[in-house]
């Protein structure tokens, strides 16, 4: 698995690109974010790749399925993310979201990082 690409995605960062009233129902929003992963991959990746999803705060608790490992951010989604990376030794890394200071941190252990169209239209 050490050539297998681990994308790591920021779901609450992904779901909030959106207006679509995510905020009304963020667990079934990252549940939604979470099905499409499972379904539809990572498009433009070729070859396998292991989907994480980062969920925090009310989102917290959603299932893993198939295809995609759901993990629940015990604190700071952010410090969750940054621990993944950091714990990926020589593995390559795609990280998914728009925030700033998530994306200089995880830049800093070398993973690439990518916006939240990455994975959502």
């Amino acid at each position: 698995m050490s050539d297998v690409l681990l994308v790591v995605v920021d779901a609450a960062n992904v779901v909030g690109s959106v207006p679509d009233g995510w905020w009304r129902d963020r667990r079934g929003a990252a549940e939604r974010l979470r099905d499409r992963l499972a379904a539809d991959g990572v498009p433009g990746r070729d070859g396998a790749v292991e989907i994480v999803l980062v969920v925090e705060g009310a989102a917290r608790g959603v299932s893993s399925v198939p295809g995609v490992r759901v993990e629940s951010a015990p604190g700071s989604g952010d410090d969750h993310m940054v621990e993944l990376v950091a714990g990926a030794g020589e593995r390559p890394v795609l990280v998914v979201t728009a925030d700033r200071e998530l994306r200089r941190r995880v830049g800093e252990l070398g993973a690439e990082v990518a916006g939240p169209r990455t994975v959502r239209p």
